[in-house]
């Protein structure tokens, strides 16, 4: 391969913004990289680090570490000169009401130029796909999202802990969305059905706005976790919670794949519709409070239906 002829590297990184409650160790190897970033803030979640589009390989309570290819996580490629460098923007994403604010670090490798490296002329594009039968999972869960809830009996405003899940097998790393929830008293929806929205218009959480639904931060691309506040809504008869889960390329995320939730008291006397994954492109939410038009694309989705009891005062 070209990329083991290269014969020396520098390794630095730049930044717009240094933080000084921070350690970042970077390790560029001939075509992937090595990040570690060690976090001295104990309020900071790790898992809230982004390369580019990609999550962390791991994380810990302090450190956030990955290993990723310049293949992937959207590496950007600059020459100048006889040097051939890989750029990529490592950001914090912090979780809603956090005090720690955004930022944006630069990570650059830098090598010489082989002799016969050439930009392509052409950019190549190709489809991706990955063997093996998606399964999806969704249930109702213990308060900090670690096992099966022990009770399907809420109190009315009370949180409910929802977890949906979808099994890769060998395909490559998938974002998993909710895209539509609703409440019925039926396992199956029937015309007529007594039914309450929950989360609509393409990974709009609707029920946020009146109440303290939220969506919690991801712990990986691959689940999702949803606190539903329990909501007046057929009193005393047995509740099914039914979704629509569908998965999708994390670096295509856009106003018809997004998870979005709306926040309040946000600095403004109004609140406002922030996206999950991306405060910074809470935009693709705009469409919550109108309609989001989908474009025609190929997901691969299931349905289940989760069921809860009778919420009592």
């Amino acid at each position: 391969m070209m990329a083991f002829r290269w014969q020396c590297a520098l390794l630095f990184s730049l930044a717009a913004a240094i933080s000084v409650h921070a350690d970042m160790k970077l390790k560029c190897w001939p075509d992937f990289v090595t990040l570690v970033w060690t976090e001295s803030r104990s309020h900071a979640d790790t898992s809230n680090f982004r390369l580019g589009n990609c999550f962390p390989s791991s994380v810990t309570a302090r450190e956030a570490v990955f290993n990723v290819y310049f293949n992937d996580c959207n590496f950007r490629i600059l020459v100048t000169g006889d040097q051939l460098m890989y750029t990529n923007d490592l950001t914090y994403v912090p979780s809603p009401g956090s005090d720690i604010h955004p930022f944006t670090h630069l990570v650059v490798c830098s090598y010489k130029r082989p002799k016969d490296w050439y930009r392509p002329i052409y950019d190549p594009k190709f489809n991706t796909y990955g063997q093996g039968e998606l399964v999806f999972h969704i249930g109702l869960m213990n308060d900090d999202f670690s096992g099966p809830a022990e009770s399907t009996h809420f109190p009315l405003g009370s949180f409910i802990p929802i977890m949906a899940t979808v099994e890769q097998e060998t395909h490559q790393p998938l974002l998993l969305l909710l895209e539509e929830c609703v409440a019925a008293t039926t396992p199956e929806l029937q015309p007529g059905s007594n039914i309450y929205p929950i989360i609509s218009n393409k990974g709009c959480l609707v029920d946020s706005k009146t109440s303290r639904s939220k969506f919690e931060p991801r712990k990986d691309s691959s689940e999702i976790r949803l606190s539903l506040q329990a909501f007046r809504f057929a009193l005393g008869q047995e509740v099914f919670i039914r979704c629509k889960l569908g998965v999708w390329d994390p670096s295509g995320v856009d106003n018809i794949k997004k998870t979005c939730h709306y926040v309040k008291n946000h600095g403004k006397a109004l609140g406002s519709w922030e996206l999950l994954d991306n405060p910074a492109k809470s935009n693709l939410c705009n469409c919550c409070e109108t309609s989001c038009t989908p474009r025609i694309r190929h997901a691969w989705n299931g349905t289940k239906s989760s069921p809860w009891a009778s919420q009592n005062h």
